[in-house]
């Protein structure tokens, strides 16, 4: 049996980002019952060298949105990254969602050779479609989005497992 492009990226994505708003809701909630300023969580961290949350729930984002318009051959919209709280997260969430949603399966089904370059700073990784969802853009996308949750439970946010899949 095989998998299409597109239902290996798209309904991941979709899936994952609607868990981690959820969970994103969760820790409004649970933050305000307890006096907490979202924009003090906004800027939690695991350890003092890594990104604080709100940085996990854009590059998630920044992972879907990109991922999904490189696998088209599209363009995609570019963010300010100017999200300060929780409520502002999940609408950047709504927005990948979004967008994303509406890329037909259609452009990404069968383009496993299409050439994708990603900029990095210093060099640019060049790979076909497959490779590129499979060993890039998946596994950057799952550890953002499990970074964020982390930093939630990590603060205190009473989730677990069916909440990061999306199943609670």
């Amino acid at each position: 049996m095989t998998i299409s492009l597109y239902d290996a990226s798209v309904p991941v994505y979709t899936q994952m980002l609607g868990a981690l708003d959820k969970v994103l809701g969760k820790a409004e909630a649970w933050a305000e019952a307890r006096k907490i300023d979202g924009k003090v969580l906004a800027q939690a961290r695991l350890f003092p060298d890594m990104l604080p949350l709100v940085s996990q729930v854009r590059i998630a984002c920044d992972a879907a949105r990109a991922g999904t318009a490189r696998l088209a051959g599209i363009d995609f919209p570019k963010y300010e990254d100017n999200e300060q709280t929780l409520a502002e997260l999940r609408q950047r969430i709504a927005g990948t969602l979004a967008f994303i949603e509406q890329v037909p399966r259609e452009s990404i089904a069968g383009q496993e050779q299409r050439d994708i370059t990603i900029p990095l700073r210093e060099r640019k990784l060049e790979m076909k479609g497959q490779a590129f969802l499979l060993h890039w853009s998946l596994p950057n996308f799952f550890f953002h989005v499990t970074t964020a949750y982390d930093i939630l439970r990590h603060n205190g946010l009473e989730v677990g497992k069916a909440d990061f899949l999306g199943h609670a």
